[in-house]
């Protein structure tokens, strides 16, 4: 079982460290895709708005969930903006491999880039936020055609929670997103952000599913090249009570650092925020009448998921192309 770190510690775990030279060159031309094209296209769906010449967000889902996470809340946010956004749907409710599921996102990226002509603007919660950066990381030549990346909760060192929900078994992705997994080790190694990329990792203090997360030590935060911004929800407003689901979904503060990233260059300036953020309860694009029933229901996707999805007994083996020799 992965090392677990205690809250508040740095998320390196015993053994959680890639060895020198164990894994791929950072620049090693990324493998060919294993899954079938027509797959992958169809995986792939756009607001009709999206066209050349205009910058489009991709929005990646969570584990236990699809699409329709964000359909209630960022969707209708950027309608209202009149902004092109696209989605991508993941096997098995993005419980199975991030490895394949990481070759949607490449395809979702490289087609976005050709059809618009324009680097994309990548956004995901949780495991979500995770995926594209597995994807930059073994495929060298999105690098370029990512401006910002933006997470809002993401796994991005794992979390302790994995560990004893995987005792018995778990999802795929479950194993693969705990701290010290070979999955986190190979997606971290080398380095973590490349030049050229804006991140913008959102977290909260009150986060109960992506622990540790007290600080930029923590599992969201990265570090390395490129323009980063570390960024809890109570760093712009103390009182903020947002926690994993909310920071994803709902949250008005995840949202107004989200867009400040999408509207500047680089990453969000959490002192661009204005205050009056924090009195307000709801992102723009929730419904208020709707918002009980909205939210119950991602949570019924998460128990169904969770109950439902296909459970292995250990984690994957990391694919042949994320070692030094494959």
């Amino acid at each position: 079982m992965a090392a677990l770190a205690l809250p508040g510690t740095a998320v390196a775990g015993p053994g959680a460290a890639a060895a020198v030279g164990e894994f791929a060159p950072v620049d090693r031309p990324g493998p060919t895709l294993s899954v079938p094209k027509g797959k992958l296209d169809a995986a792939l769906s756009c607001s009709a708005n999206v066209s050349r010449g205009h910058q489009t967000v991709l929005f990646v889902p969570g584990t236990t969930v699809n699409p329709s996470s964000y359909d209630w809340n960022w969707f209708r946010a950027l309608d209202q903006l009149g902004r092109p956004h696209c989605t991508v749907t993941l096997p098995f409710d993005t419980t199975g491999d991030i490895q394949t599921a990481a070759e949607y996102v490449v395809s979702a990226i490289r087609t976005i880039h050709a059809r618009t002509d324009r680097r994309v603007q990548v956004m995901g919660h949780s495991q979500g936020g995770v995926i594209p950066r597995f994807a930059l990381r073994f495929w060298p030549d999105l690098r370029t055609e990512v401006d910002d990346y933006i997470a809002f909760g993401a796994t991005n060192h794992g979390t302790v929670i994995a560990g004893p929900l995987c005792t018995a078994g778990c999802a795929p992705s479950i194993w693969q997103q705990a701290i010290g997994s070979n999955f986190v080790r190979a997606m971290n190694s080398d380095q973590e952000t490349f030049a050229g990329i804006s991140y913008t990792q959102i977290y909260t203090h009150l986060d109960q599913i992506v622990q540790p997360n007290l600080d930029d030590a923590g599992s969201t935060s990265v570090h390395g090249p490129g323009d980063i911004t570390n960024v809890a929800t109570q760093d712009v407003c103390p009182a903020n009570a947002a926690d994993h689901i909310a920071v994803g979904t709902h949250d008005p503060v995840a949202y107004a650092l989200a867009i400040d990233a999408l509207d500047h260059p680089g990453p969000a300036n959490p002192s661009r925020i204005p205050q009056s953020v924090c009195t307000e309860v709801l992102m723009p694009g929730v419904e208020p009448a709707t918002f009980a029933t909205n939210l119950s229901g991602i949570w019924k996707q998460i128990m169904t998921a969770l109950l439902t999805d296909p459970r292995v007994e250990a984690e994957p083996p990391l694919a042949p192309y994320t070692k030094a020799e494959s």
